[in-house]
């Protein structure tokens, strides 16, 4: 039986940064104890700002994406190209595309994927709220930047027939999805930024 090294809430502390995507055990005492060595120039701000964030930080009413303030920075970019609309499963994708200069554009964040398998239907995606965000005008493209996997793509087929839908309102709107360098299988939050950039510029019509 392993005996603990450190007191209690030193091995909360590894034991809640073990939690973290990327961290096994072995990365989670290392952090822990470069943080506890590092207590006033790092351990004290990261908890600082950890309590600021964690009144703030919210869901952005119209993307979905992740931030501290409603709407959120990229919705409140007057910058950006309103016509065109990015779909992305998760806030991580649509950071990894900020991150890589990919597009100038507007997000949906889906908050994940249909699979049956698990349960995941429509209505437990923002689908619906798309779908709305189309109809109400103003968006002449939507880039499906789904994951490369079987769910991805399921997800970009589903969505595709519901904006086919519009079609019949008179709303005419272009989907588009990523084309090369988005390997089969791969995920857009592990791509480097090069390979985004480039899925991105040549991206095709569905």
């Amino acid at each position: 039986m392993a005996r603990h090294v450190a007191g209690a809430e030193i091995e909360r502390l590894i034991q809640l940064l073990g939690k973290l995507p990327g961290l096994g055990p072995r990365s989670a005492r290392r952090a822990a104890l470069h943080l506890v060595k590092k207590k006033e120039s790092l351990l004290a701000p990261l908890t600082a700002a950890f309590q600021a964030a964690l009144g703030k930080v919210g869901v952005c009413s119209i993307c979905g994406n992740v931030d501290t303030v409603e709407p959120c920075t990229v919705c409140r970019d007057a910058g950006r190209d309103g016509s065109v609309l990015v779909v992305v499963e998760d806030v991580s994708d649509l950071w990894a595309l900020e991150r890589a200069g990919a597009i100038d554009a507007r997000y949906h964040v889906l908050g994940g994927v249909l699979s049956p398998l698990d349960g995941i239907g429509p209505g437990d995606l923002t689908i619906a709220a798309l779908v709305e965000r189309c109809r109400q005008g103003g968006i002449r493209e939507v880039v499906l930047a789904m994951n490369a996997t079987v769910e991805g793509q399921t997800t970009a087929h589903y969505i595709t027939d519901q904006l086919a839908h519009l079609g019949d309102e008179g709303r005419e709107i272009s989907v588009t999805r990523l084309a090369h360098g988005v390997p089969v299988g791969g995920e857009l939050d592990h791509l480097d930024d090069g390979t985004l950039s480039q899925a991105m510029r040549a991206r095709t019509k569905v």
